[in-house]
């Protein structure tokens, strides 16, 4: 699949990305990210928003390197566009079959809910204590759980920073 750089957007929230735009599925805008770079995000951002360990010794302390809930949700969100279209949209892509696309609607679901209701900008003591936190958790990790099984890694191994992301998604 080609995609076309016909326009350009820089991202108030990201700044130092290029931005380059297309709108390869049905007028949708897209980044120019290879699929693979998608999955990656996307499975980032799920492990981080499944694990309440890491919760508790990241975010709760403002460890630095991994973001907060908001950066999560935000790559959750970012490329793909699923707080609009149903992750169906992207079965032979970035995700492999239908248990995939419906663990992450379900989890993107859930999380979004709660963001909703606490707001964009809360600390994180605020999301982790909202009623519906576990039940956003429990759908990120199966959503992680499976992705993560599906390309052979192991999912109980902590989250990787945003740093190496950014490494392992290096284009070049």
């Amino acid at each position: 699949m080609s995609a076309s750089t016909s326009s350009s957007h820089r991202s108030d929230r990201t700044p130092s990305r290029s931005g380059h735009r297309s709108s390869t599925m049905g007028g949708m805008p897209l980044n120019d990210l290879p699929w693979w770079r998608w999955r990656a995000r996307l499975r980032s951002a799920l492990h981080m928003l499944s694990d309440p360990a890491f919760q508790q010794h990241t975010w709760l302390t403002g460890r630095s390197g991994f973001g907060d809930v908001t950066d999560a949700v935000y790559r959750l969100v970012e490329d793909t566009w699923l707080d609009r279209w149903p992750a169906e949209k992207y079965l032979g892509t970035i995700l492999r079959d239908a248990e995939e696309a419906a663990l992450v609607d379900a989890a993107v679901l859930r999380v979004l809910r709660v963001l909703h209701e606490i707001g964009a900008d809360a600390h994180a003591t605020a999301y982790l204590a909202h009623p519906g936190w576990p039940e956003a958790v429990d759908a990120a990790r199966a959503a992680h759980v499976r992705l993560a099984l599906a390309d052979g890694e192991d999912p109980d191994e902590p989250p990787r920073s945003l740093e190496v992301l950014r490494i392992l998604t290096r284009v070049g």
